[in-house]
C-alpha cells in the first residue's frame, strides 16, 4: 500500500464522507493490541470499530506504547505487582514514514506503524513511535510507557500526539476537514496546525474536542514554561501563547485550551454536558459545548445467543447460556485464586481502573453487613473484585492490596488480575450484578455498564454519567436515589450512598434474584433491550458525523 497519498481502504458511505481524524492517547480495539488503560481507551476502541462497521471517512491517531500501560501481576502474598513487558505485534505494518518533531528544542525521529482494518474491523490506525535506534534513549522513552509518571516525559507525549500526528496525516497526504482530539492531551495538534493554517479561526474551522473530564481539578495542567521549554508550542513565544489560549496565570491548562481552540465541544453524557457548561461557563471565548453520551459497540462485546434466545422468547435457553457464561469465566476465578464458584449463585462484580472516586471498597465500608451478606446461606451472594490501579497511585493500589487480603476469609470472595479487554468481556458475562459506585458527579460517563447489560448483568449504579439516560429503577437496572449531593461532605455522601446500597441489596435485588426469578429475568432483558441501540456506538459514531462534524 501507498501511504504517502493515503485514502481508507474500503468503499466510504456517502453520508459520512468527510474525512475525519481521531486523535487518542489509547485505543482498546482487541486484547492483543495492549496500548490502553481504561474507559477512554474503550470508548476510542469501539469508536473505530462503528467507524468501521458504518463505512465512515476516519482514521484514528495514536501510540504505540512498547510497555503497554502495565502487566498487573502478583507478589508472593498475592498483592498487586506492577511489571512492565516489552510488547510485539506481528499484525502491524510498518508505513515506512519516518519524520522529525522537535521536542525540548531537539529534533526527534517518529515512525508510524499501521493497523489495517481488516485485521480487528476497526477503522484504520496509525500509531506513532520513538522507540528508534535513531533516538536517544530519553527520546526512545517517550513511547514506553501510557501516562508515564514523568512529568517531562508527559508533555514529550502530548506532543508526540498532538503534533507528530499533524505531521503524520500530512505526510500521508490524507488532508481531514475534521481534526478530533479525543481528551485535551493532543491540543498540541493546534499550534501545528496554526502554522499550517496562518490563523487561529482556520484552525477553528477544522477542530473539534471531545471533554471527559467532569471537574477542574482533572483537566491536565503544565507549567507554561516548560511546554514552552519542550518546544510544545511549535516556535510561538509564551506571549503568543497566552495572548492566542487567552491563559493568564502560569499553568497551561490543555482543556481550556482545547476549549478556546475548538469550534465545537462535547461532554459525553447528557448530564457531563450540564456540568461542563457549568464549570468553563466563565471563561470568555470558548467554544459552545454539546453533549453525545458515550457507547459501546454492540457488535463486538454482546453475548448473541443470549439475544437471540432473548428474541425467541426461550427463557429456558436464556437461562442456560448465563449460567453456561457464568460458569466459564469461574473457571479464571480458580485458575487464579483456588476458589470455585456457584453458577447458580448471584454473583455482584465490581470491575474497572482503580480510582479513588469510583469506590471499588464501598461495600467494606460497613463490614457487620458485608459479613451477613456474605454468610447468608438462603440467599448467598458471590462477589468477584478486578481493575487496574495507576501504577503510582498508591492510595489505589494499597485500596486493590486491602480487598486481596479481606478476600483471603472468604471461599466467595475474589479478586482478579489482568483487567484487559478479554477479562472485562468474561466478568461481564459473570456477572448478575454489575455494581458501579462512583461519588456523585464525578464519572463523566462511564460505559462499563453498557457492555455489562449486552451480556445479562442487571446494573446497579449510583445515579451519575449515562446512568440516568438508561436506569428505570426496578424495570431495566437498579439506581440509588440521588440526595442533595451538592451540599453533602464527602463523609455524609459515602454514608448516605453506602446506606442505600446495602438496603436495595438486601430488600430488592437479592431477595428477587432467589424468589422471584422471573421478574429477575425479565429486568435482565429489559436491560439488553434498552441498551442495544441507544448505547451502541453505531449511535455514537452517526451523532458524532451529524452533531460535532457538520
Amino acid at each position: 500500500m501507498n501511504f504517502r497519498s493515503y485514502h481508507v481502504p474500503y468503499q466510504i458511505n456517502e453520508q459520512y464522507a468527510k474525512k475525519a481524524a481521531y486523535f487518542s492517547m489509547e485505543f482498546a480495539i482487541h486484547q492483543p493490541l495492549k496500548i490502553y488503560s481504561g474507559g477512554l481507551g474503550f470508548l476510542a476502541g469501539s469508536h473505530l470499530r462503528s467507524a468501521y462497521e458504518l463505512r465512515q471517512n476516519m482514521i484514528g491517531i495514536g501510540i504505540l506504547w512498547k510497555y503497554g500501560y502495565y502487566d498487573q501481576a502478583r507478589n508472593q502474598d498475592q498483592t498487586l505487582q506492577v511489571t512492565f513487558m516489552e510488547k510485539i505485534y506481528s499484525f502491524l505494518e510498518d508505513t515506512g514514514i519516518k519524520f522529525q518533531i522537535l521536542i525540548h528544542e531537539h529534533p526527534v525521529w517518529v515512525k508510524a506503524f499501521y493497523l489495517n482494518p481488516e485485521t480487528f474491523n476497526s477503522a484504520p490506525l496509525f500509531l506513532l513511535s520513538t522507540d528508534l535506534p535513531e533516538n536517544d534513549y530519553v527520546s526512545q522513552t517517550i513511547t514506553h510507557r501510557l501516562y508515564d509518571a514523568n512529568v517531562a516525559t508527559k508533555v514529550a507525549q502530548f506532543i508526540l500526539l498532538g503534533v507528530g500526528g499533524a505531521k503524520l496525516i500530512d505526510e500521508l497526504g490524507f488532508n481531514p476537514d475534521v481534526y478530533h482530539l479525543n481528551e485535551a492531551h493532543g491540543i498540541s495538534s493546534a499550534f501545528y496546525l496554526l502554522n499550517k493554517f496562518k490563523s487561529v479561526e482556520k484552525v477553528k474551522e477544522h477542530l473539534v474536542f471531545t471533554t471527559h473530564t467532569p471537574e477542574e481539578a482533572g483537566n491536565e495542567k503544565h507549567d507554561i514554561y516548560l511546554c514552552h521549554k519542550m518546544s510544545y508550542f511549535c516556535g510561538l513565544s509564551i506571549d503568543e501563547v497566552r495572548k492566542i489560549t487567552g491563559i493568564k496565570d502560569d499553568q497551561f491548562n490543555h482543556s481550556l485550551a482545547a476549549l478556546r481552540f475548538a469550534r465545537k465541544a462535547n461532554g459525553v453524557s447528557a448530564l457531563h454536558g450540564h456540568v461542563s457548561r457549568e464549570m468553563w461557563k466563565n471563561h470568555e471565548g470558548i467554544c459552545p459545548i454539546t453533549s453525545i453520551t458515550n457507547a459501546q459497540n454492540w457488535r463486538y462485546w454482546a453475548d448473541k445467543q443470549m439475544y437471540k434466545a432473548m428474541e425467541e422468547g426461550n427463557d429456558y435457553s436464556f437461562d442456560d447460556r448465563k449460567k453456561y457464561l457464568k460458569k466459564r469465566a469461574f473457571e479464571i476465578v480458580a485458575d487464579q485464586t483456588g476458589k470455585v464458584f456457584n453458577p447458580n449463585v448471584l454473583t455482584i462484580v465490581w470491575a474497572r481502573r482503580f480510582a479513588g472516586y469510583k469506590r471499588a471498597d464501598m461495600l467494606t465500608y460497613d463490614m457487620e453487613r458485608f459479613e451477613k451478606m456474605l454468610n447468608n446461606t438462603k440467599h448467598p451472594v458471590q462477589i468477584i473484585w478486578a481493575g487496574k490501579p495507576y501504577p503510582v497511585d498508591y492510595p489505589a493500589i494499597s485500596q486493590f492490596n486491602n480487598l486481596v487480603h479481606l478476600s483471603k476469609n472468604y471461599k466467595n470472595v475474589a479478586v482478579l488480575i489482568g483487567y484487559e479487554l478479554g477479562l472485562s468481556k468474561r466478568l461481564k458475562q459473570a456477572s448478575d450484578v454489575w455494581l458501579n459506585n462512583p461519588r456523585v458527579p464525578r464519572e463523566a460517563s462511564g460505559t462499563s455498564g453498557m457492555t455489562a447489560a449486552m451480556n445479562g448483568a442487571v446494573n446497579f449504579s449510583t445515579d451519575d454519567g449515562w446512568i440516568p439516560e438508561f436506569v428505570n429503577h426496578g424495570n431495566n437496572g437498579f439506581v440509588v436515589p440521588k440526595a442533595d449531593y451538592a451540599n453533602m461532605t464527602v463523609h455524609d455522601q459515602d454514608e448516605y450512598d453506602l446506606n442505600k446500597v446495602y438496603e436495595i441489596l438486601e430488600q430488592q435485588i437479592i431477595p428477587m434474584y432467589y424468589d422471584n426469578f422471573d421478574t429477575w429475568r425479565q429486568i435482565t432483558k429489559n436491560g439488553m433491550r434498552d441498551v442495544r441501540f441507544q448505547f451502541d456506538s453505531n449511535r455514537m459514531a452517526h451523532e458524532y458525523y451529524e452533531i460535532m462534524y457538520k
